[in-house]
């Protein structure tokens, strides 16, 4: 007799080593509202199958089919903490505000699930060894929550922001006309940003001084405020 059961385990555990990356979920902040709606709204075990989904759809965004055009990472940890802000990654640690899960109004779970894509991102991108713009690192995670659909209704519009590395959603729409104009292009830059930084990556993908491309894409859009 075939107990099923054990074979889907062992079916699971043969794809969680395939994809070689550990994910654990720790909540720190059970004695807060926070904390609570956390594990009732979100449970660590969505958690998990997130930040596995996230990993698989940003390898597949930087185009990293192989092994060794990703960072080296065994172990992603999430920890819900009693915390202000959203979110912050170090270390290929994710800290989540449980704060921010308890005051949010509208739906919990698709917004941290963006969230969590977002700082899924930090954990895998390259960051031309710490010499790329800050605003161009929150902007590449933000590209990515973009193009998995978790952008939230109160970003900027498309031609919106005063300058390219304005980081975050205003980054994140210019990355977004840039890939239209060379598809693979967020993929090929963060190649580049594998060893180093320059603004040069821009003309050498695209042809173009970045600045001359923010004057495009805001020409594009009518040059919205």
């Amino acid at each position: 007799m075939i107990n099923h059961a054990l074979c889907f385990l062992v079916f699971l555990s043969a794809l969680h080593a395939t994809h070689g990356v550990e994910y654990t979920v720790t909540n720190n902040a059970l004695s807060t509202p926070g904390g609570v709606a956390f594990r009732d709204k979100i449970g660590a075990e969505y958690a998990k199958r997130t930040l596995d989904s996230a990993t698989q759809f940003i390898w597949r965004i930087f185009q990293q089919n192989n092994p060794s055009d990703r960072k080296n990472v065994q172990k992603v940890s999430l920890f819900v903490d009693d915390m202000d802000g959203v979110a912050y990654t170090s270390n290929n640690q994710i800290h989540l505000s449980a704060r921010y899960v308890g005051n949010n109004k509208g739906d919990v779970k698709t917004e941290i699930t963006g969230v969590l894509y977002h700082e899924m991102v930090h954990v895998w991108q390259w960051s031309g060894n710490g010499r790329a713009p800050g605003g161009l690192i929150e902007g590449i995670a933000d590209y990515v929550r973009l193009k998995a659909n978790y952008a939230p209704s109160h970003w900027v519009k498309a031609g919106q922001g005063q300058k390219w590395d304005q980081g975050y959603d205003v980054t994140a729409r210019f990355l977004d006309y840039c890939d239209s104009l060379k598809s693979g292009f967020v993929a090929q830059l963060n190649k580049l940003m594998r060893t180093g930084y320059s603004d040069q990556y821009f003309v050498q993908l695209l042809g173009k001084p970045v600045d001359q491309l923010w004057r495009d894409y805001k020409a594009k859009y009518g040059n919205i405020a």
